[in-house]
């Protein structure tokens, strides 16, 4: 019997009863200097699919794009290394991959795990009350795009590098421990994109405390300086239409909201019974434990900001 799964975060096949195929893909240019953490940090965002689905990773393959005439080979040679330690850690194995040449350096993976279906997370489980935690600061988004404007340096921002470069490997274990509701993996889309989307699959509204936030080391710096990415105004633009309370917030807030996120931690729903446990689960496996709000019985697809 095989059978597509929708409304995950990464694509899903069902093989049979009691296990389906996951799969998933994402690659980028680069984010920090650093050769071998640019390589740690793009393949950490590529697992992070899978980890969303509480799938366990059996492979990966490099997906890379490089100047090989302008940039010296050893750069490349860096990069796959990075990539390959976080693929060990993440307990998957490194099957090969594609090059082709590019004008600027590319990397990330083509990710491929397998994951129960009877027990897997989706986007769509959330029921009002679930209690919903984030498992990474905000702000990578700014703290980067300071970076490529020589205003910080790595040394400044390693707090977010160290934080781009994690696994949400033990994340995951913990949410499957405590049997969350559903979950999704904080990206490109923000916190206001990709939860929101959540709240829609599930048919539920939302309620964010903005206050509770957990940010990295000088985000809200670069914010106030107005280093924000692009990509937080096109959040803003399109997402801002299902938040409810935005214009009496604080805008810095608002930027933080919106920024996009480069290897982000997880948003977890987990039934409130269960949330106690969730925190032991993460805190046990040494993930930060952030309450952030709750799913509430508002206009489906709806983000309510509170102070």
């Amino acid at each position: 019997m095989s059978q597509e799964i929708p409304f995950a975060d990464a694509a899903i096949y069902r093989l049979s009863d009691t296990e389906a195929m996951v799969q998933s893909l994402d690659f980028f240019t680069p984010v920090v200097n650093d050769p071998y953490s640019y390589g740690q940090i793009a393949a950490a965002n590529s697992l992070s699919d899978v980890f969303a689905v509480g799938a366990r990773p059996l492979t990966a393959m490099n997906i890379v794009c490089f100047p090989i005439n302008c940039l010296d080979p050893d750069v490349l040679v860096k990069i796959l290394q990075g990539g390959a330690e976080r693929v060990h850690a993440a307990g998957a194995v490194m099957a090969g991959g594609h090059s082709i040449e590019d004008d600027e350096p590319k990397y990330g993976l083509s990710v491929t795990g397998i994951v129960d279906p009877g027990c897997m997370m989706t986007t769509c489980g959330g029921k009002v009350g679930d209690q919903l935690y984030l498992t990474k600061p905000l702000g990578t988004g700014l703290l980067t795009t300071a970076l490529k404007g020589e205003m910080v340096t790595e040394e400044d921002i390693s707090e977010a590098i160290e934080g781009m470069k994690a696994l949400n490997k033990g994340a995951a274990e913990a949410m499957m421990a405590a049997g969350a509701s559903a979950c999704t993996d904080i990206t490109g889309f923000g916190l206001v994109g990709h939860a929101s989307e959540m709240a829609d699959a599930s048919q539920v509204g939302m309620k964010i405390s903005l206050s509770q936030l957990p940010v990295y080391s000088g985000a809200v710096e670069m914010a106030e300086m107005g280093l924000v990415p692009i990509g937080a105004h096109r959040n803003k633009d399109y997402y801002f239409s299902r938040v409810i309370n935005a214009d009496s917030c604080d805008p810095i807030q608002l930027d933080l909201l919106c920024d996009p996120q480069t290897s982000g931690g997880l948003l977890i729903s987990v039934p409130e019974e269960r949330a106690e446990l969730l925190e032991q689960e993460l805190s046990s496996r040494a993930v930060p434990v952030c309450p952030v709000g709750e799913l509430i019985d508002g206009p489906i697809g709806t983000m309510t900001l509170v102070p």
